[in-house]
């Protein structure tokens, strides 16, 4: 079988290494070709250098394209991958450090409060940019979007293009294999259902060889002992838990910041064990050495070993080339899909994937207490994919109104201070808006 692969963003080694060597891993999959889009050439080409390498290797038949231009990419796609980050590192110092000197102090910024918005401004208006020219040159073409802030990216799709669109995250599987952990069992011996919106869905069931592992994890959780493990670093989502009954999916690191109860004071932070929203300027900086890393595998005479990450992406094209089914958690359009959340809104929830397409699972309601955390974050994603759509200061001013964190700490007057400030210093990538 054959068809066309572009990733987006290619130039993010990770990234790329993960998605490439991933396709790789099944063999059907090999007879295709990978186009590879970066506007940084230099990191583009070492990612170039590393999937030929791969192919080379293994003597595979893969077809291995680079360009700058994605539109070239784009001309008869049956797959596009998105990845990036606008503006780097530059414009995600100022997502953090300008609402931190106002007293916001987020974890990540790259889903709501005040950085998370901005970067939602950022990326949504590229990625909306790259679904025209599919729209264009590859209408029938399925996108994968791995960029943040999720769900306002593809929302923002939903609304404006006709792009058959799904969001991807690691969060639902990677807390699965967290839970399995703590528990003491195999992965392989727990099953679960989980539904909610990226970086907050619910474990709505956890089981241990089909019965309730819940009564098991609640027994743990009151053990001291408990707590020297890796659990003694997840301590705002055990808290979480323990307030709702459901676990959430997302690190207690990053989920302290959609929240209004984790972050407001030093006593708190201290308590829950959370560092600053810095910390995070501080990691990308570092991601140097796995760049180092990264080329040392490219230049290495040694074989590169074929391993499947957890990323859903290639089961997705494993599924829809060759038939076999799959169960996914795709952030997708609630068109009914969680009865007590708006219509219309981006969800994660559990999709079966066939030689058809992605096809989302209906939920049903969610319980009430998971459904209102949620629905705080709604409001920010809403409001902040009008403003995309809209170019519009104002909608942005309202987005980080109502965030669950920046109304914790700031005032009206202030976080529309905070606002102006921020787009005078990001001027530069938000052409377009007033």
């Amino acid at each position: 079988m054959t068809f066309k692969v572009v990733l987006i963003g290619a130039g993010s080694h990770v990234f790329g290494q993960n998605l490439i060597t991933d396709i790789l891993s099944y063999p059907e999959l090999r007879d295709c070709t990978i186009s590879l889009v970066d506007i940084d050439k230099d990191r583009l080409s070492l990612t170039e250098a590393f999937a030929r390498k791969l192919v080379d290797q293994w003597g595979f038949k893969t077809k291995i394209e680079a360009t700058t231009d994605r539109r070239e990419a784009l001309e008869g796609a049956d797959y596009v991958v998105t990845s990036i980050r606008v503006g780097g590192l530059e414009a995600t110092k100022l997502d953090l450090e300008i609402p931190l000197k106002y007293g916001v102090d987020q974890a990540v910024g790259d889903t709501v409060g005040p950085g998370g918005v901005f970067y939602g401004l950022k990326n949504a208006s590229a990625i909306l940019d790259i679904c025209y020219d599919m729209e264009e040159l590859c209408p029938d073409a399925l996108l994968m979007n791995y960029t943040n802030p999720m769900a306002i990216i593809c929302w923002s799709v939903y609304e404006a293009t006709k792009v058959n669109v799904v969001g991807l995250c690691h969060s639902v599987q990677g807390t699965a294999y967290t839970l399995a952990n703590y528990i003491n069992v195999p992965p392989t011996e727990i099953s679960y259902r989980a539904a909610g919106i990226n970086h907050m869905s619910w474990f709505l069931e956890f089981k241990w060889r089909g019965k309730d592992a819940y009564p098991i994890l609640r027994k743990k959780i009151e053990d001291p002992d408990f707590y020297k493990s890796s659990a003694g670093r997840d301590l705002v989502r055990i808290e979480v838990f323990k307030a709702v009954g459901y676990y959430p999916s997302e690190s207690s690191h990053h989920l302290s910041e959609y929240l209004p109860y984790f972050r407001k004071r030093q006593d708190v932070m201290e308590k829950f064990k959370l560092g600053r929203g810095l910390r995070r300027i501080q990691f990308m900086e570092d991601r140097g050495k796995e760049d180092e890393a990264f080329r040392k595998l490219v230049e290495s005479p040694e074989k590169i070993p074929i391993r499947r990450s957890a990323e859903y992406c290639s089961t997705i094209i494993y599924s829809m080339e060759t038939g076999m089914p799959s169960l996914i958690y795709g952030n997708v359009r609630n068109t009914g899909l969680i009865v007590n959340l708006p219509y219309g809104c981006c969800v994660e929830v559990p999709c079966l994937v066939d030689k058809t397409g992605i096809h989302p699972c209906y939920v049903g309601k969610l319980p009430p207490q998971c459904v209102a955390l949620n629905r705080m974050n709604i409001n920010v994603q809403e409001l902040a994919t009008r403003a995309v759509l809209e170019k519009s200061k104002e909608l942005v001013f309202h987005a980080i109104l109502v965030d669950p964190l920046t109304s914790a700490m700031l005032t009206i007057d202030e976080i529309r201070t905070m606002v102006d400030e921020m787009f005078k210093a990001e001027e530069k990538y938000l052409k377009g808006f007033s």
